[in-house]
């Protein structure tokens, strides 16, 4: 999660009991469908017996979904307590929501960078502490229009403009369009194509941005990023997979500002690959460089039997863009960031509460020096995969580089 956590003694009571969220391994999708279709529209999109729930008041992002079948799995994690206490007029907010809406959803857009001298969530002349930190509306509350919608893809859009820490007006269109995959594009996408007895679930989203000011975002005012987050339900043996690229030696970055050094009992790099415990028990965020990036990156729950990929074109030159640096610091490179984040939730502090728990990955654009009228469009696919051991091992092996063997044994 993006937020450095606030300490505990700050919270009340109630703001304690509205970060607890309901936890199962293995939550219900047509349960989770009804509850959320009682508190928001949603528009659900289909491909066989795979679903997609997509809610428009959030910014178009993907609540949950399933592969079907009996008994469906609810892939993605969604906060109930805070659907149930919905949005209040901003003078009535005295807690968490001062700062941000955590609804939950397994793909939602946000724009970095999140902290540093452009930060998007911090205004100017203050300290970059959790106190002032604050979720803009655009991608917190405010809803998006519903350009069009089919049984099989959605498109959103909305117009605004973000302020950031320096003071920059970015002035810009949106348009995001999310996609459910059939099971011939499943295999072109991953040129492998799943065994009959997998089930599977898979979507795309393509996020574009265009500069709508009349003049160009530069590195001297702050340039913004497309930033792409899911967050999921966490079992006990969920280990996240990212795949590094062996032609560089730049390492990961396992001690995020605000969020301290992540164990190496919890997260290790072993070869070409790094290996994060997913299992919502300690907080720790992670990212990976351009030069160590792979368009692939997964998870896989070893107790569950869910194989989740996640997939975004990198472009050719990628290890000699700008990335934005979200961490919540003001010297440093701003454009010394990652292309892939994961977060891992828990008690930010002994005796606090987590924010879920759930864990994360995330995707992020290079940083967007766009010339009036001038767009850039990020794209993620998001795929879930459940099954025999056996027809999945040959995915994983072949999209991330493992067996499944190797991944369960990779941590303590």
């Amino acid at each position: 999660m993006n937020p450095e956590s606030p300490r505990a003694e700050a919270l009340s009571a109630t703001i304690l009991a509205l970060l607890i969220a309901p936890s199962s391994a293995a939550p219900d999708y047509t349960e989770d469908l009804a509850f959320l279709r009682a508190h928001t529209p949603i528009i659900e999109l289909r491909s066989g017996d795979a679903r997609v729930a997509l809610a428009p008041a959030w910014q178009g992002r993907v609540m949950t979904s399933t592969p079907g079948g009996d008994n469906a799995r609810a892939m993605g994690w969604i906060h109930r307590p805070v659907i149930e206490a919905g949005i209040k007029p901003e003078a009535e907010r005295t807690g968490l929501d001062k700062h941000i809406h955590v609804f939950g959803g397994e793909e939602r857009l946000w724009f970095g960078p999140e902290g540093g001298p452009y930060s998007l969530f911090f205004p100017p002349g203050v300290p970059q502490e959790f106190t002032h930190w604050k979720t803009p509306a655009l991608i917190d509350t405010e809803p998006f229009v519903v350009e069009s919608s089919s049984e099989t893809s959605a498109i959103f859009t909305k117009s605004a403009t973000l302020s950031n820490r320096a003071g920059s007006e970015l002035t810009m269109d949106i348009r995001r369009k999310v996609e459910v995959l059939d099971d011939a594009g499943v295999g072109i996408l991953l040129g492998i194509t799943p065994a009959g007895e997998i089930r599977t679930v898979a979507y795309r989203s393509s996020n574009t941005v265009t500069n709508r000011g009349d003049k160009a975002w530069t590195r001297e005012t702050g340039l913004p990023s497309i930033w792409i987050l899911g967050m999921f339900p966490p079992t006990p043996a969920t280990t996240i997979v990212i795949p590094l690229n062996p032609e560089s030696d730049a390492k990961p970055n396992t001690n995020y500002t605000g969020f301290g050094p992540i164990p190496a009992d919890r997260a290790t790099v072993t070869g070409n690959h790094l290996f994060f415990k997913g299992d919502g028990q300690a907080r720790g965020k992670l990212g990976v460089p351009p030069s160590r990036a792979m368009p692939f990156s997964g998870c896989w729950q070893a107790d569950s039997g869910v194989l989740t990929l996640l997939h975004t074109p990198l472009p050719d030159d990628v290890a000699k863009l700008p990335y934005v640096d979200s961490q919540w610091k003001e010297d440093g490179d701003p454009y010394a960031g990652d292309v892939i984040n994961s977060y891992n939730d828990g008690a930010p502090e002994p005796g606090a509460k987590p924010l879920g728990p759930f864990w994360e990955l995330e995707t992020s654009s290079p940083a967007l020096a766009l010339a009036p009228a001038a767009s850039h469009t990020h794209q993620q696919t998001t795929l879930h995969l459940t099954g025999p051991r056996e027809a999945l091992d040959p995915i994983a092996k072949k999209v991330l580089g493992v067996s499944l063997d190797e991944i369960e044994n990779a941590l303590p």
